[in-house]
């Protein structure tokens, strides 16, 4: 899981309360994951993406469509620039495909792709289609908890079950008080980080505080970096069921957002 998250990446509704954010409760470890999550695509999501890709001599910048439905189907759709535009990924349950209009041409990846990076990017395939691996191959507990521009953040640590099909040793994430994911960390097998991703900037998207600009950073290789920007999303709203299909992949149907 080395590149794109989650445009990809990346990754609650409005209709759940914060679960941090109950005075002098100690939070559950586990919900506070979950809440990150739901807070980032809700039950189903519509978001509008600028990616950025950094790297030491070149920078590419892009612009995307995704639509989420639970944590089992995504769609991603290129619409800049002109030779990317209609590069489109599918996830449908566990199953991955890809497809290029110029070849007209559908792929379809193995699991074992998922933690590959995504589109050039810094992203993995995991990360773009926002699923909650995160939640069901890990356990979690509680660590710090601080203080910040006047919210709790709380850290959890996440560990991998013994039979997780995983590639990670740990994984840290930082979730504020009120479900906003601040940052996440992955770790290798012999506990050094490996990459980061950093909320920069949070803010209001279709009624609930997101984070909007993120940045995922491979620590290893100064430079490297990928930026995704919501600049557009609505949650929670009701999508058709053809958005998740093969033949929608092939031939996108007009879709506008309510």
């Amino acid at each position: 899981m080395s590149r794109f998250r989650s445009a990809l990446f990346f990754l609650i509704a409005a209709a759940l309360p914060c679960v941090a954010a109950q005075a002098g409760a100690t939070p559950d470890a586990t919900e506070l994951i979950k809440a990150s999550l739901h807070q980032w695509r809700g039950d189903r999501s519509y978001t509008e993406i600028e990616m950025n890709i950094h790297r030491p001599d070149w920078q590419r910048h892009s612009s995307l469509v995704g639509w989420t439905n639970g944590s089992t189907d995504s769609l991603v759709r290129f619409t800049a620039p002109a030779g990317d535009a209609g590069n489109a990924t599918l996830k449908h349950g566990p199953a991955l495909w890809l497809y290029n209009p110029k070849l007209g041409q559908v792929i379809k990846l193995p699991f074992s792709m998922m933690a590959q990076g995504w589109a050039g990017s810094d992203f993995s395939y995991n990360d773009l289609a926002k699923t909650d691996q995160i939640v069901t191959d890990y356990t979690h507990t509680l660590g710090a908890t601080e203080r910040k521009d006047g919210h709790t953040v709380y850290t959890v640590i996440c560990i991998p079950k013994p039979s997780a099909p995983v590639v990670w040793g740990k994984v840290t994430a930082q979730v504020r008080d009120d479900d906003v994911l601040l940052a996440e960390t992955w770790f290798d097998q012999s506990m050094h980080p490996v990459r980061t991703l950093e909320t920069l900037r949070i803010a209001p998207i279709d009624g609930r505080p997101y984070p909007a600009r993120m940045r995922m950073t491979v620590l290893d290789k100064p430079g490297h970096w990928t930026e995704i920007t919501t600049t557009s999303g609505r949650f929670n709203l009701k999508l058709p069921g053809y958005l998740f299909t093969l033949s929608n992949l092939r031939n996108p149907r007009a879709w506008n957002a309510p």
